[in-house]
């Protein structure tokens, strides 16, 4: 078992200071870990009157096909998921999905036990939504990274998206600490490893980006065009439906 509004300090955030400390206390929810690899979706829980699993630490990623062709979706701590749902794909199109743990992972098992006992803190309820809307969100920004034409473009502005969720700020750069292999990299800004190898090469030799393993530095600051990429997601700034021409 863990708290997991002590596992998620912006989770616990949302509870008035007066009552903070008793929901600590008492939000708890079955742990589970997950060794790196293949996922298996039958050796989750099957919940579906639960709220999902809520990445505690670790990283995983999501791929979606049709006719062999993958759209890939990184979550990692702080995402909820519900794999379940796969299984409840439309059947119009013949979609392949599949899961995939790239760091030893840890979730919190949100299940029917935990609403239960989070009916006492009616702020949660609004805190789950907004992390279902911001993975929304962050797939948008995804999708506009992989329409950029040129792939070093592309690696540059995911490395810095991606910054923005989980890197930290030092005097020598930006630090985002994930173990993000060439292959994976591929996948998310849909292109092909030996085009990613290369791209990543330029960006070491123009002084952008350096990578040491299981950490990237990123230096000087976000590319502009993912400024764009940010406004066109953000719902004030999003067209509205009248003004969009070329149908």
């Amino acid at each position: 078992m863990c708290h997991v509004l002590n596992e998620d300090p912006e989770l616990a955030d949302a509870i008035p200071e007066v009552r903070r400390r008793r929901a600590i206390d008492e939000c708890t929810a079955p742990e589970l870990y997950i060794a790196p690899g293949s996922a298996r979706r039958r050796g989750l829980p099957l919940m579906p009157g639960g709220i999902g699993l809520l990445v505690l630490e670790g990283l995983l990623i999501r791929h979606v096909g049709i006719d062999g062709r993958f759209g890939a979706e990184l979550l990692g701590e702080g995402d909820l998921l519900r794999p379940w749902q796969d299984d409840a794909e439309s059947a119009t199109l013949p979609l392949k999905t599949g899961w995939s743990v790239l760091e030893p992972t840890r979730l919190a098992v949100l299940d029917e036990q935990f609403v239960s006992l989070m009916s006492s803190f009616p702020e949660l309820a609004p805190a789950f939504v907004g992390r279902a809307m911001q993975r929304s969100r962050n797939l948008a920004v995804n999708m506009a990274i992989v329409h950029q034409a040129r792939v070093d473009v592309r690696l540059q502005m995911l490395l810095w998206h991606l910054a923005g969720r989980w890197g930290r700020v030092r005097s020598d750069g930006t630090v985002l600490p994930l173990r993000l292999t060439h292959a994976v990299l591929a996948d998310l800004v849909a292109a092909r490893r030996p085009t990613v190898t290369s791209a990543l090469s330029d960006l070491s030799r123009r002084g952008l980006v350096r990578s040491s393993g299981d950490r990237w530095v990123l230096f000087g600051e976000a590319p502009g065009e993912l400024l764009d990429v940010d406004a066109i997601t953000t719902p004030e700034t999003a067209p509205a439906p009248h003004a969009v021409s070329g149908s």
